[in-house]
């Protein structure tokens, strides 16, 4: 195969100071982003929060406000769709149903009047890229949702865009499945060497396929990182909810230098990381594998075990405590604890973290 679908120009993707408004609606606050060259960034948050706004921005779908948007260090802050050098992954595919899987493939270089040809054969080359090679002359509708997806993928690469641009785009897979094809487009995206950026709320995909993280919340960046900055040191309360399941504990800070704070939970001192916390009021962040099940004989917070299931490899748990109810996450043992079994909860205090209030 040649590797014409191969030289793609890496594309940077810089927005300064972008906001749209629709009306007296502002859905984007002057967003500065930069997304380097050859990078899979993804744009994360609830629905409403800016991420779609801001991919159709990248895409020309939407027009810029105020701010300025380049691409591969062009200004292309007022250029329409047609002539940005992106292509869109949609959670719909959009395939067309009577044409067969190669001309869904070849019919945006065929609008660009390439000729048929040279469109076909760039098409079983995307094909072929993203593992469908001899399925040219099938119709959509004879492929499971997963292949579609990938004809998708294929139909939008072989345009040789700078930035790929994926909305959503496993949404309408089975969770086994959408496994299998977030790690084939994380592949065939660091295979090419593709500026990519991926939209989604379901932060455990996020993590799966990004260098790097974009959280937004209400119209605006919540934080961004790789995916271990975001789980590990979460900036806020609603990164830690949003990024990993959290336990979110009030909790007042004691004394804070070095990073490092001491806080007074049910009577006991523990010593935290923080960044830059002070004193007063904060949440305590516990994620589940950081809370310790121990006989009620140990020191620690004492709870009783509410809920107890046994998911193979591990054990989930919900305890209530005097500091509210915290679910936790254990290896199975032979001594499993069961619903209504009196704890004691160690903490570890490498694993917490304190956040503002």
């Amino acid at each position: 195969m040649n590797n014409s679908i191969n030289s793609n120009h890496h594309g940077e993707v810089r927005f300064e100071n972008v906001i749209k408004r629709y009306g007296n609606v502002t859905a984007l606050k002057g967003l500065d982003i930069v997304i380097e060259p050859g990078k899979l960034v993804t744009l994360l948050g609830p629905s409403g929060c800016g991420k779609t706004t801001t991919l159709r921005l990248i895409a020309g779908l939407e027009m810029a406000s105020e701010g300025n948007i380049f691409i591969g260090g062009e200004n292309v802050t007022h250029l329409t769709a047609t002539y940005r050098r992106v292509s869109m992954v949609f959670q719909s595919y959009a395939l067309f149903p009577h044409m067969t899987v190669r001309q869904n493939v070849a019919y945006g270089l065929t609008v660009k009047s390439v000729p048929k040809n040279e469109a076909y054969q760039k098409a079983d080359e995307g094909l072929e890229l993203v593992g469908l090679a001899g399925f040219g002359d099938r119709l959509p509708s004879e492929l499971s949702g997963g292949q579609q997806q990938r004809v998708a993928v294929a139909r939008a690469i072989v345009l040789e865009p700078e930035v790929l641009l994926l909305d959503e785009p496993l949404s309408n897979l089975d969770a086994k499945l959408r496994r299998h094809v977030r790690e084939e487009i994380r592949q065939l995206q660091q295979r090419l060497g593709l500026t990519a950026v991926y939209v989604t709320h379901d932060q455990e995909e996020a993590m799966a396929v990004s260098d790097r993280i974009i959280v937004m919340n209400n119209a605006e960046i919540a934080q961004e990182g790789s995916p271990a900055d975001l789980y590990e040191r979460p900036a806020s309360s609603f990164i830690a909810d949003f990024i990993g399941d959290a336990n979110l504990v009030n909790c007042e800070v004691l004394s804070a230098e070095n990073n490092k704070g001491e806080v007074m939970l049910a009577g006991t001192k523990y010593a935290v990381a923080s960044d830059g916390m002070t004193k007063g009021d904060a949440k305590l962040v516990l994620r589940p594998h950081a809370l310790e099940l121990l006989s009620p004989d140990h020191a620690g917070l004492k709870g009783e075990v509410s809920y107890a299931a046994y998911l193979g490899r591990e054990m989930q748990y919900t305890i209530d405590t005097e500091v509210g109810q915290l679910f936790a996450i254990a290896p199975v043992r032979a001594n499993s604890f069961a619903k209504g079994d009196t704890v004691s909860l160690g903490i570890n205090e490498n694993l917490a973290r304190i956040v503002k209030a």
